[in-house]
């Protein structure tokens, strides 16, 4: 069996940084990214996908999967991931997962297996402006999955609702889901900071992508082709500078909006990977890379 070591954290916490230095320093070490928006092609700025050099010095998996107009979920991510965990066992390699998105990693660690698609019945329920009635209608027919789910994450609820309603049964009788953390024969390690210095980390990395040319990669998004998927457009960073091209709001305030909708999103990333009992947290107190990395390499050598 390929040996899997995860390494975990919220946006900004330099687990890509750590994860490279590991993977350079044991042979053999392949990267796979769990990641819900590296996976489009384009938008290499604003999702912080690592460039030519990185890949170059290790091998990556599941980057650049579809076009930005294709939409994606965990279905089609849980395929790629499963055709690059053949790949990394047909040549005896070691598998590093780098994680951001907590319900992909899910989805591959316990064998995550979600229901169908229901595309009718999900456009009915996204025409309801009202979540609050959404999260009603969930409570009524599946009180178990609304307990389980944040009253105010619509993506979710909805999600929920779809399933429900397509397949005639609740979503929770799909099985406990995210809620449960079985064995797992992979190492996680999670990298965590004081929320006030993540703060400044991601305050920090927006001004980086936007002097790397953030804005004139979203300017080409919108300039060629049909645009951005449902799915490609909750990357952080690519809507509000959309809005700013639109003339609807300026670049100062966009960036703001930015900077404030990844702080949110981190705190989200960091609440989701804390319920996991199996992640072994390093609190970082300086550099990523020299206090997390050494436990990771570790993990990928015994």
């Amino acid at each position: 069996m390929t040996r899997r070591v995860v390494v975990l954290g919220p946006t900004a916490s330099g687990k890509s940084d750590a994860a490279m230095a590991a993977a350079t320093a044991v042979a053999g070490t392949e990267i796979v990214a769990v990641d819900a928006m590296q996976l489009y092609r384009g938008m290499d700025i604003g999702t912080a996908t690592p460039g030519i050099a990185e890949q170059a010095a290790a091998p990556h998996h599941c980057l650049d999967l579809v076009g930005p107009d294709v939409e994606m979920d965990v279905i089609g991510y849980r395929a790629a991931y499963d055709r690059a965990m053949a790949s990394i066992g047909e040549r005896g390699g070691r598998a590093l997962l780098v994680a951001g998105t907590g319900l992909y990693l899910t989805a591959v660690l316990d064998d995550l297996r979600p229901p169908g698609r229901w595309p009718a019945v999900r456009a009915d329920l996204e025409r309801q402006p009202d979540l609050g009635a959404l999260v009603a209608q969930l409570q009524h027919l599946d009180p178990v999955a609304a307990h389980r789910i944040e009253p105010g994450n619509r993506r979710r609820v909805v999600r929920a609702l779809e399933v429900t309603l397509g397949s005639g049964r609740p979503f929770s009788s799909f099985g406990p889901g995210v809620a449960a953390h079985p064995p797992t024969d992979a190492t996680l390690i999670g990298l965590r900071w004081p929320r006030s210095v993540l703060g400044e980390r991601i305050d920090r990395r927006v001004d980086s992508m936007m002097a790397a040319g953030l804005l004139a990669e979203v300017a080409a998004l919108r300039a060629d082709g049909p645009g951005l998927s449902r799915t490609a457009r909750q990357a952080i960073g690519y809507k509000e500078l959309l809005d700013h091209l639109d003339g609807l709001v300026g670049l100062d305030e966009a960036v703001a909006t930015i900077k404030a909708r990844t702080r949110r999103f981190a705190t989200r990333q960091e609440r989701w990977f804390r319920r996991d009992p199996r992640v072994r947290w390093i609190d970082i107190e300086h550099d990523p890379v020299a206090e997390a990395s050494p436990p990771v390499v570790d993990a990928l050598t015994r």
